[in-house]
């Protein structure tokens, strides 16, 4: 380990990531922690029906084992430190798992393992307590929803980690931590900081945030994908953190992807609403940071400021939400708002009606063109899903009596399956709980220690506010039409039911422009779809950044939304394909670098 810096690589950004990977980072450069992020909020749903598969003593992510097992000689030879939260619904499994494959590798490895999330068992104490676990996007309590909770557990923090590392561990394996507390965890550990060193903490938290995703910040998903010299071979990021909370986004040398200033703003973007980003260890402000291009590769983020925790945790409940089915049609040619009303009308009838479903969505998209040049140009396609807390009611009988249709209903009928999820779903309840109720517990060498918040240590409050952003608007006098991402940046991804969208701009002149143009009455006009959601916008000009926080259009989560694109990854490039007006000084800086692939590392 380097006495001015920890560099901290991440080598899973979810769970079904690049297996490989983990020797990858290992064999590719000198690092000192290898982590992985394997947690989303749909993955707690699958490893909750993989305990109900395959047991109890199951419940965490196998795939890791593979990876540790890969590179575990090596990580003892090059001292390297492993942390993951792939423990995710049974953390002591996992590390029974782990020892065993250090006993079989003849090893000399230190496991511990962290447990306090789980809430589950404790739900009663909560509720006689007072804590009422409501729902933060739709203020419903728990208690008296219909649905019972399946799964619920705290984001835990990183001091936990840090006590790990403390005593010794070469491998911690954590459970559903917050997706910085990985990173945040060894920074800590390596400088002894304090738990109110917030600014350092919210350094470490923002370095976390960046490489949590793996490759998406180095190039991957990126709008200005032409400005990536090769996909070959991407390289994962690296966090080279120093004392003082500043740090540098990297990658090891001779591999593909990129990292700039453009990457590491669109993954800081990823996800977020407020640039205050709240976590149980810090407050880190996204909107103070800085970020510069220190040189190829290497990019530069510091004076980031923090503040005091919140005084609760964030808990991901899952519940049981019921049974779903849908299918998907293609309705070609002429009549085609006629012909979906036929069928639709036709296919409740059948059903026996649209009230006895708890749920109905039907979506017409018009995708036909037209005068079209080919079969597929005359079509657009009919979504149906229907949900319900009967089985019965949407399975076997659902598809027959659509399918009894088949010969008998609009002309040129076409049916896609596959298209629709079917079967069992989880709804996700986003909820906080006070503090004082969470307790972390490290095992390692056959004793525990326990580990409490630091928001309930009674230290000073401390607050960073910000200072008021003043836009100097853009004098401008022409015109000229172009498409929105010709000047514009765009990334946009999940929260719980809701979705971010963050948008970013190259130059000051642009977020000027930017800043006084994109309104949320204007993103909803750009965006019709979105007319009937709350918008929150939040700006961060230190970043030449805006992020619009869309309330509810994902419903109650991931695994129960009936939209295409149930993670909102596309709504940035949703708009940057929609045409504006530009000022015309703004288009003649338009550059974007084409590497021929011939260049590619």
């Amino acid at each position: 380990m380097k006495d001015n810096s920890i560099r901290i690589a991440n080598c899973s950004g979810f769970y079904g990531d690049k297996l490989s990977i983990a020797r990858d980072m290992i064999e590719g450069g000198p690092i000192d922690v290898l982590t992985g992020d394997y947690l989303a909020e749909l993955t707690m749903t699958i490893l909750y029906n993989q305990k109900l598969k395959r047991g109890e003593e199951h419940g965490y992510v196998g795939t890791f084992l593979k990876q540790f097992k890969d590179v575990a000689k090596l990580a003892q030879e090059k001292d390297i430190k492993i942390v993951t939260n792939a423990g995710g619904l049974n953390p002591s499994s996992m590390a029974a798992a782990v020892e065993e494959i250090v006993q079989e590798l003849n090893l000399d490895l230190k496991v511990a393992y962290i447990e306090g999330d789980d809430l589950m068992p404790r739900i009663d104490e909560l509720y006689k307590g007072g804590e009422t676990l409501t729902n933060i996007d739709k203020a419903l309590d728990l208690q008296n929803y219909k649905k019972k909770p399946i799964t619920a557990n705290a984001y835990l923090g990183a001091w936990g980690i840090k006590e790990a590392l403390d005593n010794g561990a070469d491998v911690v394996i954590c459970p559903r931590v917050t997706d910085a507390a990985v990173v945040i965890g060894p920074a800590a550990w390596k400088y002894n900081w304090s738990r109110d060193q917030y600014d350092e903490l919210a350094g470490a938290l923002a370095a976390g945030h960046i490489i949590e995703c793996g490759a998406q910040a180095t190039g991957g998903n990126y709008s200005f994908f032409q400005e990536v010299p090769t996909f070959d071979n991407i390289g994962y990021p690296i966090a080279e953190i120093y004392e003082d909370g500043s740090f540098v986004i990297t990658k090891h040398e001779n591999t593909g992807g990129l990292v700039s200033v453009g990457t590491v703003t669109a993954q800081l973007l990823y996800e977020i609403g407020s640039p205050a980003y709240l976590n149980p260890d810090v407050i880190s402000h996204f909107d103070t940071l800085e970020i510069t291009q220190e040189s190829q590769d290497r990019v530069l983020v510091k004076n980031n400021r923090g503040s005091s925790p919140t005084k609760t945790h964030k808990v991901c409940i899952n519940l049981v939400g019921g049974y779903r089915n849908g299918i998907e049609l293609l309705l070609t040619g002429l009549d085609i708002e006629e012909k979906s009303k036929l069928i639709v009308d036709q296919i409740f009838k059948s059903l026996g009606g649209r009230e006895q479903f708890d749920k109905v969505d039907i979506q017409l998209h018009r995708t036909d063109k037209e005068n079209p040049t080919s079969n597929e140009e005359a079509q657009a396609f009919l979504r149906i899903d229907v949900m319900s807390s009967n089985p019965d009611l949407v399975g076997r009988l659902f598809n027959a009596k659509i399918i009894e249709l088949a010969l008998a209903n609009f002309p040129g009928w076409t049916g896609r399956s596959g298209v629709v999820p079917s079967g069992a779903y989880i709804e996700y309840w986003p909820a906080l709980v006070n503090s004082k109720y969470i307790k972390e517990h490290i095992y390692i060498d056959g004793k525990i220690i326990d580990v409490i918040p630091t928001s309930q240590l009674d230290l000073e409050e401390k607050y960073y506010q910000k200072v008021p952003y003043e836009n100097n608007k853009l004098d401008v006098s022409n015109f000229k039409e172009e498409y929105f991402g010709k000047i514009f940046g765009t990334r946009s991804g999940d929260k719980g039911g809701c979705a971010n969208l963050g948008v970013w701009a190259k130059s000051q002149d642009a977020y000027s422009f930017l800043f006084e143009f994109l309104t949320v009455k204007k993103l909803k006009e750009l965006m019709p779809d979105l007319d009937e959601f709350q918008i929150d916008r939040y700006e961060l000009p230190n970043i030449l950044s805006l992020n619009f926080y869309v309330h509810g259009i994902l419903q109650d989560g991931v695994s129960s939304s009936t939209r295409m694109d149930g993670q909102a990854k596309s709504l940035g490039e949703y708009l940057r394909a929609k045409k504006i007006n530009f000022p015309e000084q703004l288009l003649s800086l338009i550059h974007i670098s084409e590497p021929t692939r011939q260049e590619a590392i």
